[in-house]
């Protein structure tokens, strides 16, 4: 009698197990059924959502309007153009003003504004090679005669540039290892960027000298 309890018992508890797996592949099954597809894509959710893509226009007035109706009205243009220009103005007024990150990237970082105090501190010959320039280039124009002379001007002018950029990009080098032993920035680097500096008229330099003629760096 206990072997026959013992099998009812056991029996009886196969069956609860086998009926509650059932019940759960019953669970499972309706809810894939009520499901009935597969989730959509995000590009997809996002394309309906925006609505039906418009045709292509078929002539260029009709591109016309398509452009001037997503452009808004007149007023909008007049003032989201107004409000470039405030930015673009903005942004220049920031990078005159030597404002690190509205600098271009070859006038960004400690050495470079370094290299530019050294600069802007001297007298440098070469920021007259442009105004004279230009007299010399004149002077030719209206009286042909002096082309000899004007060229000549020009050589030794062009000889003193070089001999002054030589001199301005050791100061520069030997300045530079000495405050910033460190510095990554090659020796050619650091003297082409003085020179090109220094052949600036002072007025016109970008940044905006920081220090006056004359002063110590």
């Amino acid at each position: 009698m206990k072997f026959l309890r013992r099998g009812e018992s056991t029996t009886t508890s196969d069956t609860s197990v086998t009926d509650a797996g059932a019940a759960a592949t019953v669970e499972e099954k309706a809810v894939t059924l009520g499901k009935g597809k597969p989730t959509p894509k995000r590009r997809e959710a996002e394309a309906r959502r925006r609505g039906p893509v418009a045709p292509a226009p078929k002539t260029s007035k009709e591109a016309r309007a398509r452009r001037k109706s997503l452009a808004g009205s007149k007023e909008d243009r007049k003032s989201s153009s107004s409000e470039r220009r405030a930015q673009v103005q903005d942004r220049r007024a920031r990078m005159l003003a030597g404002e690190e990150q509205f600098l271009l990237p070859r006038d960004k970082g400690p050495v470079k504004g370094y290299v530019r105090d050294i600069v802007d501190a001297r007298r440098n010959l070469l920021g007259l090679f442009m105004p004279l320039a230009l007299v010399l280039i004149l002077s030719m124009i209206l009286s042909p005669a002096l082309q000899a002379i004007v060229t000549l001007g020009m050589l030794v002018m062009m000889l003193f540039m070089i001999i002054e950029g030589i001199v301005l990009g050791r100061i520069v080098n030997n300045r530079v290892r000495e405050r910033f032993p460190n510095a990554t920035d090659s020796s050619f680097s650091l003297g082409w960027y003085s020179f090109v500096r220094a052949s600036q008229i002072r007025r016109m330099r970008a940044p905006k000298p920081r220090v006056k003629a004359g002063d110590s760096v």
